[in-house]
């Protein structure tokens, strides 16, 4: 089961990896457009080449259209892709100042209950996030500039989070067995300690 997940989550990183990717160039292309459509449009090159900026913006430089719609769609599904492969490998951040003078078993208990807790509000957000996407669905909203269904992003964002939430339950059973069999089964937390 541990292989299966750790497969799935890499999965995930890589699927909200390209999307980063592709939201990173197309921000950048947009940056760019948008610069050169200022450009474009000076008094300056209006006045020594009339021709050839009007060639250009004709050809319709700029900003991408709905740029800032698919960054918020895409960093959406981005933030629950990375979600699972960085819980399965416990890469949160941890503050244990208190904690690290406890004995073993009581940081093991206090381990299960943390991931307990945490897998439910990994449930609960996928639940949330997939009854609003039913009420955009319903709505029929629709982006602003683009026009695409609200709904769509939403989706995406299910998905990620389910599968978030699947690891999370995964690892919460897990600590539960850790802690009722006293045995490591997970690695312990590689989180940055503060």
């Amino acid at each position: 089961m541990q292989s299966f997940m750790e497969k799935l989550s890499r999965v995930f990183a890589l699927l909200g990896g390209i999307v980063l990717i592709v939201l990173i160039i197309m921000v950048c292309l947009s940056i760019l457009g948008r610069s050169l459509n200022s450009i474009l449009n000076s008094d300056i090159l209006q006045s020594v080449v009339p021709g050839l900026t009007n060639f250009l913006l004709a050809t319709g430089v700029g900003p991408i259209n709905g740029d800032f719609e698919l960054v918020e769609a895409g960093m959406a599904f981005a933030i629950f892709s990375f979600l699972p492969i960085c819980h399965l490998n416990g890469a949160h951040a941890s503050v244990d100042i208190f904690t690290q003078t406890l004995p073993r078993r009581a940081n093991r208990f206090l381990r299960m209950l943390v991931e307990i807790i945490f897998a439910a509000i990994l449930v609960i957000i996928a639940y949330q996030l997939f009854l609003g996407m039913l009420s955009k669905q319903g709505s029929g909203q629709t982006s602003f500039l683009l026009q695409f269904p609200v709904w769509w992003a939403y989706a995406l964002s299910v998905v990620g989070a389910v599968v978030a939430a699947i690891v999370g339950v995964y690892i919460a059973c897990m600590r539960v067995l850790e802690f009722t069999t006293d045995q490591n089964i997970l690695p312990l937390e590689m989180g940055a300690d503060h």
